[in-house]
This record gives structure tokens, sequence and C-alpha cells, in this order.
């Protein structure tokens, strides 16, 4: 799954490392903060699937296994369409038709033996929660580590509109990627610190 995420963004460049290319640096900052976001869907997502494995909810292999599997991997269509009216989601899992495999929800007539064919079992309602930051401390985390590394790009407004005046920068593709792999990282740290704090604390709400 974090391949299919560096595939998205790097296109067919994901193998090469040595090429150059000028991005805004904006762009980058962004590309940062969705991988971020993506890393902490990965960790809670996998914490529920290790958990429903753990309470045996998960279906048991039949030999209809294989052509399920193919059916749901065929179905899927990742995308870049963020919603944010309901809070801060990953783009990446908004539009992944988790609904359209079987009616039930979760695992329903699926023995989803790995994690991703999981995810894909799932109703679009629950793919987006799982995609949604649970708090506005994680979600200032993210903003304010990401704002650090990259900083603000600087508007003027114009009577056209706004106009974005932000610096590009030369980056490898080898830098991207290992740049995204930091932030996938960061966003799994990120699940794990919010739910120990929240243990003791209890701030997380939703």
């Amino acid at each position: 799954m974090i391949q299919n995420h560096l595939s998205l963004i790097m296109g067919n460049k994901v193998g090469d490392l040595t090429s150059t290319a000028e991005i805004s640096k904006f762009r980058v900052g962004q590309v940062y903060a969705a991988s971020v976001m993506y890393g902490y869907f990965l960790k809670r997502v996998d914490q529920r699937f290790q958990l429903e494995k753990t309470m045996k909810v998960l279906l048991n292999e039949t030999e209809e296994e294989n052509s399920v599997q193919q059916t749901t991997m065929d179905n899927a269509r990742p995308g870049f369409e963020e919603d944010t009216s309901q809070g801060m989601s990953h783009p990446e899992v908004s539009t992944w038709p988790g609904g359209d495999v079987r009616p039930g929800g979760f695992s329903y007539g699926i023995k989803a033996t790995r994690l991703r064919n999981y995810v894909m079992s799932l109703d679009g309602d629950t793919l987006q929660r799982y995609a949604t930051i649970r708090s506005k401390e994680a979600i200032s985390i993210i903003e304010k580590h990401t704002e650090a590394l990259f900083g603000r790009p600087e508007i003027v407004v114009t009577p056209e509109g706004s106009v974005s005046k932000d610096e590009n920068v030369k980056i490898s593709f080898g830098g991207l990627k290992k740049l995204v792999l930091e932030a996938v990282t960061f966003g799994s740290f990120l699940w794990d610190v919010e739910s120990y704090v929240d243990s003791r604390y209890h701030f997380v709400l939703n």
C-alpha cells in the first residue's frame, strides 16, 4: 500500500532515483502532509485489522478466496479528491469503493488475509472515518511540522484572485521518495503517540 502511495505521487519515476525536478516548495509540503496523514491512516486501520484477526471476526480461508480477492483488487480505484466537510482526512482513501464490494461493511463475505484486501472490504463511511485525524492536537502537529520544514508560502491578493509567490526547489526523485517514506513513518508514530497520550488524558473526542 505504501508502494502504491509512492506510485500515485511519483508516477513512472518511482525507480528513478537520480533524476531531478523543479517543483513548488508549497507543493512538496502538501505531498509531505498528505503522506503523514496516509501513514496515520495505515496504522489506524492496521490496528483494527489485527484486532479483528485476534477476535476471529475475519472469515476462515475458503476455496473462493482468490476470485474474491481479484474482484476486490479490480474494483480498487484510489484517487486524490479531498473532502474536508468532516475534518482533516486523507484524500487518497476518500474515493475508495469500499461499499461497492459487499453491502455488509466489515469483511462481509471476504477473507481479508492482507491489509489491502481488508481495507477494500470496508464501506465508504468507515474508510472516511479511519482517514480522519481524531484530534485537533494531532492536526496542529502535522501543520506545524510541515510548516517548520517547508515554510509558509507568501500570498499576494490581486483583483483577479489570490496568487502564490512560492519559490521552486530542485529535488531528486530519490530524495522525494525518502521524504514520502519519512512522512508515512511520522504519521504512524503520530497515531501511536496520540493513542498513548489519550489513554492518560482522554482528549480524543471521536
